[in-house]
């Protein structure tokens, strides 16, 4: 079993989101995938446990239990496996649904992968959840931007989204890791979405991670096409839309998210970056 290492949605080693890839992962049982994420340390590793042609079966595994989706390290195996047979199109059947993938190279030797997630959907929060939420936070409500109301998202897996008024409050993330990954466990949340508006389509993202066992994700490709679903479900962007989310600055692994969002309610979110090999 060979595990590749991928940082995802950055065209350097030091910036993006590091996810390991095993493509032979047939036969192994999930208590050792989960031990073998464990062991690889990063926020998600992706084991393909069926491979008929360009159709992939995968598994994600965080270093303390599985997700039903995982963006960056979609992405990851997108472009581990263009590296390996060239690129194109791929069918990722993962436990949210059928994914749909292509990746492509750059004139500059770059492999650039787009993800379609499943549809998306949007729901509202209970203004208890949404004061517990707050409170593991250490947030107030007059943290929040008025014009982005709490909702819960998901496209693959369930992502609270939650917005900043200014980004000195998005850059002051100082959180209770055992209270929010005790009402994450509960309300079944994967990252928590906290966004700040830049402009008109350039949103930053922090995304806490407590359930997996990690304090924060540095680019979260889950979460962005649900916050894509978000902003066409409350039509705070004109559709179709094309949208930067810039996440990870404050950890010092800046990556960059591309979305594209589709008119139709009933399309999936498509998310673009670029993957390196470690």
């Amino acid at each position: 079993m060979e595990i590749l290492r991928y940082v995802a949605f950055s065209e350097r080693a030091d910036g993006g989101n590091p996810a390991g890839v095993v493509f032979d992962a047939a036969g192994i049982s999930s208590s050792r995938m989960l031990e073998i994420a464990a062991e690889v340390g990063y926020s998600e590793t992706a084991f393909v446990t069926r491979g008929v042609d360009r159709e992939l079966t995968v598994r994600y595994f965080s270093p303390k239990v599985e997700v039903p989706f995982c963006g960056h390290a979609t992405i990851a195996t997108a472009v581990a496996f263009a590296d390996l047979h060239g690129p194109g199109e791929l069918l990722l059947q993962t436990p949210a649904g059928p994914i749909e993938v292509s990746t492509s190279v750059t004139h500059a030797g770059a492999t650039v992968a787009t993800l379609v997630s499943v549809p998306p959907r949007v729901e509202a929060m209970e203004a208890a959840l949404l004061d517990e939420l707050l409170m593991a936070l250490h947030w107030s409500h007059a943290d929040l931007d008025a014009e982005f109301p709490p909702r819960v998202a998901h496209a693959g897996a369930s992502h609270p989204i939650i917005a900043a008024r200014t980004r000195e409050r998005l850059a002051d993330l100082s959180y209770d890791f055992s209270l929010l990954a005790i009402l994450m466990e509960r309300a079944k949340w994967t990252t928590i979405d906290l966004v700040w508006r830049e402009s008109d389509d350039v949103f930053h993202a922090r995304n806490p991670f407590p359930p997996g066992g990690v304090r924060e994700d540095s680019a979260t490709g889950a979460a962005a096409a649900a916050f894509g679903g978000y902003l066409r479900a409350l039509g705070l962007v004109t559709l179709p839309a094309t949208v930067t989310v810039l996440q990870g600055q404050d950890m010092g692994r800046p990556s960059t998210i591309t979305l594209s969002i589709p008119k139709d309610p009933a399309s999936g979110i498509a998310v673009t970056g670029t993957a390196v090999r470690l």
